[in-house]
């Protein structure tokens, strides 16, 4: 029943992100629906994933698309709705097909054999995944490092480069 209450609240702020006529406010639908899988990797035993998630999705690249929204400097003008003929009708009925396609689908899980079968145990969990890159991974965990670090320095030399160029 969880999964279904977090399947809801993933659903429907995505398509409030694609109807909604604010940018500003589609990307706060996009957070709400980036938590909402973050709660559905919680339910999946994945919590390494669901910290990753909200962190980098919901939090660092939501900031970055909301400073591009704002660089664009939209107006009133831009956001109002161009009516095209027919667009509410054809947004009706994929609403329509839809909402079909995933009461079908629904349906399917619930009676079919999958539904009464055990859940397996996934290593999806921080203490599994920190043994992984701590003993079997240690070297590309290294080296990626490294290589993280090596970008860091190249971009500050650039942009010194560039500043003295400048003066």
């Amino acid at each position: 029943m969880a999964f279904y209450i977090i399947a809801f609240f993933i659903v429907v702020p995505a398509i409030l992100v694609i109807v909604s006529r604010n940018p500003v406010i589609s990307a706060i639908w996009l957070v709400v629906t980036l938590f909402a899988q973050a709660a559905l990797f919680v339910l999946l035993n994945a919590e390494l994933v669901a910290v990753l998630q909200v962190l980098l999705y919901a939090g660092a690249i939501m900031v970055l698309i909301l400073f591009v929204i704002m660089m664009l400097n939209l107006n009133k003008t831009s956001l109002k709705w161009r009516a095209v003929t027919g667009e509410r009708l054809i947004l009706g009925l994929g609403a329509f097909y839809l909402l079909a396609v995933l009461s079908f689908v629904l349906w399917m899980i619930s009676t079919g054999p999958a539904a009464n079968a055990p859940a397996k145990e996934i290593a999806g969990t921080i203490e599994a995944t920190g043994k992984l890159l701590l003993t079997k991974y240690v070297v590309p965990f290294e080296l990626l490092s490294v290589l993280l670090l090596a970008a860091i320095v190249g971009s500050v030399v650039l942009s010194k480069k560039q500043k003295v160029k400048e003066t």
